[in-house]
């Protein structure tokens, strides 16, 4: 209810507004050109008008406001600093202040001018590529390209762009040599009448190829018109709201945080674009991506190829069209070429599949090791629930079931997986803490409007109220953080994982701007649709889980400990604050919950695969931050083969833990083995947690709990 009396607040406000636009506006002009720019400025009315009222936490259209919005559109109009000259950017400059007034008089001048820059230098550039790719590169000349485009200022000349572009397309054609060598050394290992290149017709196969994914790109920005910037425009002043607000084009609303698991068949894969490439945010449980095991989060896909087909750059390609790429039929192969976090590249193949539900839902396991204590796992990739059908399945009802299969087992405690676990159904992330508690608050949620609501679990009782370890990692998010933060507030149990979780604690929803426009202007239709931030959660004890997330009570390595993960590499984002804390009694746990997490750190500073884990996220973070790439090809060679043989020394340290066995639950076996792809999958499963150190010391923790240590 309260959410419809905010949409009737803004469409009467937009109403208003726009009546009053119609008179001021109707004139002579040209007709095609007029109604463009009434639906621009009508369009950017409605929204200011509807995140001013609606938003959690408006902002102030006001110079500030021009300034942060100015910045996001400088930077999206030419991220990679490859088109436009100082002196342009200069001459934008000069509308840095005013973006906030042009945007409240329905104004275009600073977009304008833009447009007109970016055409004009894309234009040069198609020159510069063309004449530089006529002659070969000189690999043996020692020189480097900042690859980190905030890092470099914009070329002060032509002569200075030219030259920067010739580094560019040295670098894009160093890359396709190093592949084609690689290739041509392994089937010369395989075979001995394989094709052997020189090094010249390598070279002169690169450049063609280089030539080839250039003319493309090229081709698609002459296919970007006037109305796609705009959309870039008009997010660049909408995202100031914050990262999770945004506005979406008709065309647009149908690829929202397009996903491969949201088709029948594809990779399942989330993906973003930001900056030029596309990264992974997400692998979905159950698909192609999750089974075949080598895509992982923040990857970046450079090229995609089909099959035995060519590879096709895809940096700087819209999402969309990368998108059409990816997805494909069932049982047909797509070959991603991903860069790491490592900075190592790899070529990964995938047979698209559908998403195997199966794996979507909860499912539990029997875990032992050398402290011979006997616990229950529960693995939960994602907080699921059916709202459209009555008796389909929920997260809750899944974990409660599992839990009475594992005390059924005369478990010693249980350890609760939500390693990436991106978050879902509130309703259940509040019902599955009620398993673990008697009673009382979970979360707060709280809106622009009203006062914090206290989200209560009502039912007496507890399903079980044993010892309890719930495991996090950078990825887990949203639901995820709200039933850890409600453990944690509780002392309900220890929480193991990365130094804090994704840290996002705001709830959004999707406005039909349609619903807003007057009839006086239907013909404009369709407008599109805004998501704007209306909510925000807090934790019973006050502090909100934006930003800061959930902090570990037991910090286990992993790799990407040091670098910036989750809400706090965006912009603009929400801050951390804090409300009055609910009423709530704190459970008295019989074990000394610090000497457990002191005996916990004494075991991982001794642990020789965790310390090694530890050496690799110091080495991933001073890999990220070193951002330059040699154009000499030896030392290009060389600092790739040092990359791939630290990636490969990573992987082996992955190998079966001594002592950790894993077997599942007992009722499960016979349901198991009625399917060979359920046995195929299972015996994965397994394999892959023989190897986690994070479980094995889980199942340390747990035991150190049973005894009251």
């Amino acid at each position: 209810m309260k959410i419809k009396g905010i949409q009737f607040v803004v469409a009467t406000v937009a109403a208003l507004l726009l009546s009053s636009y119609i008179i001021k506006e109707s004139g002579p002009g040209n007709p095609e050109s007029d109604s463009s720019d009434t639906k621009n400025t009508l369009l950017v009315q409605i929204l200011m008008e509807s995140l001013q009222s609606s938003h959690y936490e408006p902002k102030l259209i006001d110079d500030e406001f021009s300034k942060g919005a100015f910045k996001l559109y400088l930077e999206r109009l030419d991220f990679s600093k490859r088109f436009l000259l100082k002196q342009d950017v200069e001459s934008l400059k000069d509308y840095e202040l005013q973006m906030d007034d042009q945007l409240n008089n329905g104004e275009f001048t600073l977009f304008d001018k833009s447009w007109e820059l970016l055409q004009s230098r894309l234009k040069e550039s198609q020159e510069y590529y063309k004449e530089i790719l006529e002659k070969p590169f000189d690999f043996k000349q020692d020189e480097m390209l900042e690859l980190d485009s905030e890092k470099r200022d914009y070329a002060e000349t032509r002569e200075d762009l030219k030259a920067h572009w010739r580094q560019i397309l040295k670098y894009q054609c160093i890359s396709r040599i190093a592949e084609m060598e690689e290739r041509q050394n392994k089937a010369i290992e395989e075979s001995d009448t394989a094709t052997v290149l020189s090094f010249e017709e390598m070279e002169s196969k690169a450049r063609a190829k280089v030539l080839k994914s250039n003319n493309r790109f090229f081709d698609r920005m002459s296919k970007w018109d006037r109305n796609d910037q705009m959309e870039v425009y008009i997010n660049s002043a909408v995202n100031v709201f914050g990262p999770h607000t945004g506005y979406f084009a008709p065309k647009k609303k149908e690829n929202f945080d397009i996903s491969m698991s949201g088709q029948l068949e594809g990779i399942g894969a989330q993906l973003q674009e930001k900056d030029g490439l596309i990264t992974v945010t997400s692998i979905v449980p159950g698909s192609a991506s999750y089974r075949q095991g080598e895509l992982e989060e923040k990857d970046k896909i450079l090229k995609v190829a089909q099959a035995k087909g060519d590879a096709v750059d895809v940096v700087d390609m819209r999402l969309d069209d990368a998108v059409k790429l990816i997805r494909g039929k069932k049982g047909t192969e797509v070959r991603l070429t991903v860069k790491k976090v490592s900075g190592s590249v790899v070529e990964i193949a995938i047979t698209r599949d559908v998403v195997i539900l199966a794996e979507t839902y909860a499912k539990s396991a029997i875990v032992k090791n050398e402290s011979g204590a006997r616990v229950g796992y529960i693995y939960l990739p994602k907080f699921y629930a059916d709202f459209n059908r009555t008796g389909g399945r929920a997260a809750a009802d899944d974990v409660k079931k599992e839990l009475v299969k594992l005390k059924a087992e005369g478990i010693d405690g249980v350890v609760l997986d939500l390693r990436g676990n991106g978050g879902g159904s509130l309703r259940d992330a509040i019902e599955m803490t009620g398993h673990f508690i008697d009673n009382g608050p979970v979360v707060q949620v709280k809106s622009r409007y009203s006062k914090p609501e206290v989200m209560i679990d009502r039912k007496p009782g507890q399903v079980y109220d044993g010892p309890l370890v719930v495991m996090l990692n950078h990825f887990s998010a949203s639901a995820s953080e709200i039933l850890a933060a409600a453990i944690q507030d509780y002392d309900r149990g220890i929480i193991m994982g990365t130094t804090g979780s994704f840290g996002k604690g705001t709830v959004q929803r999707f406005v039909n701007l349609d619903r807003m426009v007057t009839s006086n202007n239907a013909g404009l239709k369709p407008m599109g649709s805004v998501k704007v931030t209306t909510q925000k959660f807090y934790r019973i004890n006050g502090g909100a889980t934006q930003l800061k997330g959930v902090e570990s009570d037991i910090v286990m390595p992993d790799r990407y400990n040091l670098l910036d993960m989750g809400e706090r590499e965006q912009d603009f984002v929400m801050p951390w604050d804090e409300i009055p804390a609910a009423e709530y009694e704190i459970w008295k746990p019989w074990y000394n919950e610090k000497a457990i997490i002191n005996s916990s750190e004494a075991r991982i500073s001794q642990d020789e695969v965790a310390m090694k884990i530890k050496d690799n996220s110091k080495r991933l973070k001073e890999q990220s931050d070193d951002t330059q790439v040699t154009l000499n090809y030896d030392a290009f060679l060389a600092e790739k083969e040092e990359l791939d043989k630290e990636s490969e020394a990573f992987k082996e340290l992955m190998k079966p833990i001594e002592g950790l066995t894993v077997e599942n639950v007992s009722i499960d076996l016979e349901e198991i083995g009625q399917d060979t792809v359920k046995v195929d999958l299972n015996e994965k499963w397994l394999k892959k947690l023989g190897k986690d150190v994070f479980l094995n010391e889980a199942v340390n923790v747990v035991s150190d709990m049973r005894r009251g240590a």
